[in-house]
Parts: structure tokens; C-alpha cells; sequence
């Protein structure tokens, strides 16, 4: 049985993690041939992007304390393992010439006053490359057989896109072959830098955000394993978010298109571009709790089982507001929606609802809350350049629930369950969404209002009663 196995940055970084990651594979590596991604260790992806977002601004005393802050992270499990000396050594050299070349990068962006999209790539991948470092020397420890590999040395390529590159499958799947195969025949166990890659030009590339599942299906995928397990801090997918409904609870199983809503709706979830992979070629996918290894947590695969409850989950989705165009010379025009959402784009607002009355007079979309400014802006001024006279509205205070799950496809009378138990808790509902699928019943609330909703779901079409 061949398994991927990727582990996330909480899990790295919390006391104890990596001796528990080792142990882990460990135990699996007796009885299987295992492939591990790694993620950068928590909060160090969040001090790069802080870095990409100011290193323009900072002079030379400012760019050596940001090295100093990733060096003490990556410092101190390194110390707490307790290492042979030599192989401490061995870990700290490698940790020094990668804050070096990182210090490098960004003294660059500090001096030339720029970032382009090239070095904004390279400076986010130093979060895997460092993290391969420390999680490698415990492996080691642990006696377990490794090669450590960043994406594109394990034979991931990408197109240029910097940013959020996209693989190029095909090559990818010939590389990965190439390189992780002969290794697993030998009982090697690969660890993979998760998030990053190589372009077919040799530069560095990343993934995007979740990046780090995306790499454990590319390579599932590519070695043709048997499953994917993503192990992370909690014990799979769960009904609700706990911290709202405490009788939330895991989800035994879910249908890659059931997961790849949830996902969309901020679930604890895989980012749905890393499903793709996993779900073309058939691969079950497990989220699993690192703390609790013996449990099994939540199954994805092709087959999307009805439960008896209506939906399987309730996702909220805040930070949001709504943008609203509205007018007379809306009704009757072609190609209106198709301008709004042009405008949108160009101004670089992701629009993650939409609502359009059937008199055409107004259109409503959900965008998050730091583009709202933004969007109201670009139509207000992009709308009256084009001749189309038309008021622009925004309201920044509200929230996204989205109930999900196959038990709604096909059977009548769910939307009015649903706004049944939301409007006896007396909140009303400002816009609505659903998708052909059935899958998902999304609607926006007032902000204040929104966990009184979830909760009221939860009770009603998640748990049934």
C-alpha cells in the first residue's frame, strides 16, 4: 500500500510535534510505502508574507531582526530533540544557508524598492525549505530512512505563473515517477517541501495558498497511491465550527464534490484546487488528527452517501459585505452583469456570491470586507464612464452561512426547513444562493446575527431534531 502523508504547520510546531510526526511515519513505514509533504511550521508563512508585504520600507536593522525572529523559530525544536551533536551541526549549517540566501532576498527588495511577483515566490518558499531542515534531522533521529526534496526536486513543474502556479501534469507525473518510485522500491521515505515547485525554466514557483495539499495529491497522484492522509490539529471535518456549536461533531465520510463546497465555505477542509487531483484519479483522501493518530477522522472519496439528517455541515463565512448596484437603466440592458463583474476583476475583487432580481433593477454581490471600498469604487466610476447611471451601496456588516450536504439534492421542501429554523430565531435573511447541484443552500445574515443561525442549523438539519 502506498500512502501520502502531508502534515501540517500546527501540528510541526507544537510541543512535542515532531518527535509525534516521527513517530507516525514511523509506524506506517513498517507496513507501507510512505511519501511525506510538510508545511511550513505555524505562523512562519503568515512573518513572510508580512515581510513580502514590507520589506520595501525597512532598512538593514530592520531585515537582520526579522532573521533573527524565523531563526529563533526554527532554532528552538532543533534544540528541544536533543540531536546526536553531529547531526545538530549538520541541521544548523543547512538552517544558516537558507537565512543567509533569505537575508539576501530580502535586503534586495529592501534596496531596489520592489517586490516582483519572481522574488515574492522565492521569498514564501524559504517557509518549506527551513521547516524540510528541522522536520528531516528528527526523522533522522528517529532512525527512519529519508532523502529530503523540495517540490520540484521531487519532479513537480509548473507554468510561470508566480503567485499560484499551475502544474503541468503531464511532466509532473514523468518526474515524480522518476524520482520518488526508485526511492519507496528501496524503503526510503521522501519528504517532500510541500508548496513549492520548479518551472519547466528552473525558477521557483509556489502553489498558492493550501499549496501544501496540493502537493500531497499531485504526488498521490503521480505514484498512484492508495490514499492521501492529511494530518492536521483537529479530528477531521467537522458539523460546525466547535467554537460556536459544541455538539458539533466529525463527519465520517464525504463526497470529494460535498468536500470541495465545504472547502469553499472555510470549512477546516482542503482548499478545493487540491482535491483536483485526488478526486480524478479516485484517491480516498483522510483528514486525521496527528494528536489522536489512532483515530480515523474524516473519510473523502467518490461516493456521496445520503445520511438521514438533511445536510452534513454548517459553514460560516464572516469578514464579508455586500456591494449592491441598483437602477433603472439596469432593466433590459445586455451585457450589464457582464461589465459589473468585468469591473470587479480588473480591480482585483474576488466575488464570492452573487444575487440578481428577476426585474434586473439590482445586482448584489458578497465580496470580502477589505475589497469593499474597493468594489464600490470601481463600479461607481467604471459604471459612469460606460454611460449606465446606477447607485452603488455597500453594507460591511454581515455573514455567509452555507448549509451542505447530498441529503438535499432531490428531496422537496428543504429551503423551507432550512429558513424555517433560521427565522424563528428571528433573523432575517438578505440574500440567497444556490447552486444546480443542490449541494449547498447559501444566504447572507446581519454579522451580530450569524451564530445564532449556525446554532439554530445545526439543531434543525445537521442533527434533526
Amino acid at each position: 500500500m502506498k500512502v501520502v502523508m502531508k502534515f501540517g504547520g500546527s501540528l510541526l510546531a507544537s510541543p512535542g510535534g515532531i518527535p509525534r510526526v516521527s513517530r507516525v511515519i514511523s509506524k506506517a513505514s513498517k507496513n507501507m510505502k510512505v511519501v511525506v509533504v510538510i508545511s511550513a511550521l505555524d505562523d512562519v508563512t503568515d512573518l513572510l508574507l508580512h515581510a513580502a508585504t514590507n520589506a520595501r520600507t525597512w532598512d538593514s536593522t530592520q531585515v537582520i531582526h526579522f532573521i533573527d525572529t524565523i531563526r529563533g523559530t526554527h532554532s528552538q525544536p532543533l534544540t528541544e530533540m536533543e540531536l546526536r551533536q553531529a547531526t545538530y551541526n549538520e541541521a544548523v549549517d543547512h538552517l544558516e544557508e537558507l537565512l543567509d540566501d533569505l537575508k539576501l532576498t530580502l535586503s534586495g527588495v529592501s534596496i531596489l524598492r520592489e517586490l516582483t511577483p519572481r522574488s515574492n515566490d522565492l521569498l514564501l518558499s524559504f517557509g518549506e525549505r527551513l521547516s524540510l531542515v528541522v522536520v528531516s534531522a528528527g526523522l533522522r533521529k528517529a532512525g527512519i530512512a529519508i532523502e529530503a526534496l523540495t517540490g520540484g526536486d521531487a519532479g513537480i513543474v509548473t507554468d510561470d505563473s508566480f503567485g499560484e502556479a499551475s502544474p503541468e501534469v503531464t511532466k509532473t507525473r514523468r518526474g515524480v515517477k522518476e524520482k520518488l518510485l526508485p526511492l519507496l522500491t528501496k524503503g526510503v521515505v521522501p519528504v517532500v517541501a510541500g508548496f513549492i515547485a520548479r518551472s519547466e525554466s528552473g525558477e521557483m514557483t509556489t502553489l498558492g495558498r493550501g499549496g501544501s495539499d496540493y502537493t500531497a495529491t499531485l504526488l498521490a497522484d503521480a505514484i498512484a497511491a492508495d490514499e492521501v492522509w492529511i494530518w492536521t490539529d483537529v479530528d477531521g471535518i467537522l458539523t460546525a465550527d466547535p467554537r460556536i456549536v459544541k455538539s458539533a461533531r466529525v463527519i465520517e465520510e464525504l463526497s470529494y464534490a460535498e468536500a470541495e463546497e465545504m472547502g469553499f465555505f472555510g470549512a477546516k477542509n482542503m482548499h478545493p484546487l487540491a482535491l483536483a487531483p485526488a478526486r480524478k484519479a479516485g484517491i480516498p483522501v483522510r483528514i486525521r488528527n496527528g494528536f489522536k493518530p489512532d483515530r480515523l477522522g474524516t473519510l473523502i472519496n467518490p461516493r456521496e452517501r445520503k445520511s438521514s439528517a438533511i445536510a452534513k455541515s454548517v459553514a460560516l463565512v464572516g469578514n464579508v459585505g455586500i456591494v449592491t448596484v441598483s437602477g433603472e437603466t439596469l432593466v433590459g440592458r445586455p451585457g450589464t452583469a457582464a461589465k459589473i463583474f468585468e469591473l470587479l476583476g480588473k480591480a482585483g475583487v474576488n466575488v464570492l456570491m452573487i444575487s440578481q432580481s428577476v426585474s434586473e433593477s439590482n445586482i448584489s454581490a458578497v465580496v470580502r470586507k477589505g475589497s469593499l471600498e474597493r468594489a464600490a469604487s470601481a463600479l461607481s466610476e467604471g459604471l459612469s464612464r460606460v454611460g449606465i447611471s446606477a447607485g452603488v451601496k455597500v453594507e460591511p456588516d454581515v455573514s455567509v452561512l452555507a448549509v451542505v450536504g447530498a441529503g438535499m439534492q432531490g428531496t422537496p421542501g428543504i429551503a423551507a426547513k432550512v429558513f424555517s429554523a433560521v427565522a424563528a430565531t428571528g433573523v432575517n435573511v438578505r440574500m440567497i444562493a444556490q447552486g444546480s447541484s443542490e449541494l449547498n443552500i447559501s444566504f447572507v445574515v446581519a454579522s451580530r446575527d450569524s451564530e445564532k443561525a449556525v446554532k439554530a442549523l445545526h439543531e434543525s438539519v445537521v442533527l434533526g431534531k
